[in-house]
């Protein structure tokens, strides 16, 4: 029974750490590794959407708080204080990221663009920036990546969209407020990439087929 629970938990946390990414995927650089290169936690969690990386990307360039929100479960979020409202368009006033610029998780806590490639990468990093004091427990790095797909059989372009969440503790604190946020990361990423995927697909429209 005890090996049956063991094997159970142990699934729960391969599942935590992979979230619809292939292995490959799961091995594969992405922009942004190198920015916490000694990562004791590496994710990689995935989805396929049906649309092309173009229309995926405005959902991505708006996330955070005081901005699209994170299209997850804006109302546990809420419950933490976080006064998350994901949007349900694009939004014009949130198209306009640059390196360097903040993108807040909460009011008071924000990660930094490191990497911007429109259609291509966003990568956010936790560090703090010049001038500011060193507080953060660890080093995370939370990079999107789009990569076409093979058109479906509708005519509609596919995505693949990557995303990468590295930590490296500073502590053995830590170290354990990662095993604490790696589930939790799990339940509200997933439902992430649904909500991306549910938006950018609604968006989406075949593309007309040639006739002879």
């Amino acid at each position: 029974m005890l090996t049956a629970a063991g094997l159970g938990i142990g699934l729960a946390l391969c599942a935590a750490r992979t979230g619809g990414s292939t292995r490959a995927e799961a091995l594969v650089p992405l922009p942004g590794d190198v920015l916490v290169p000694d990562a004791t936690v590496s994710i990689t969690r995935a989805v396929s959407i049906a649309a092309s990386p173009e229309q995926v990307w405005p959902w991505l360039v708006q996330l955070g708080q005081g901005r699209g929100g994170f299209y997850s479960y804006d109302a546990l979020e809420n419950l933490a204080g976080l006064d998350i409202h994901s949007a349900d368009r694009i939004d014009p006033r949130w198209q306009d990221l640059a390196v360097g610029d903040p993108v807040h998780l909460a009011r008071d806590v924000a990660l930094r663009v490191a990497a911007l490639r429109p259609g291509g990468h966003l990568v956010l990093l936790g560090a703090p920036g010049a001038g500011e004091p060193d507080v953060m427990p660890f080093r995370f790095s939370w990079a999107f990546v789009l990569r076409h797909g093979e058109p479906g059989p509708d005519g509609v372009p596919r995505t693949r969209l990557l995303v990468r969440e590295r930590y490296r503790p500073r502590s053995v604190a830590a170290r354990l407020m990662i095993e604490f946020v790696v589930p939790v990361s799990a339940v509200m990423s997933s439902r992430m990439l649904c909500g991306i995927r549910e938006r950018a697909e609604r968006g989406a429209a075949p593309v007309p087929q040639r006739v002879g």
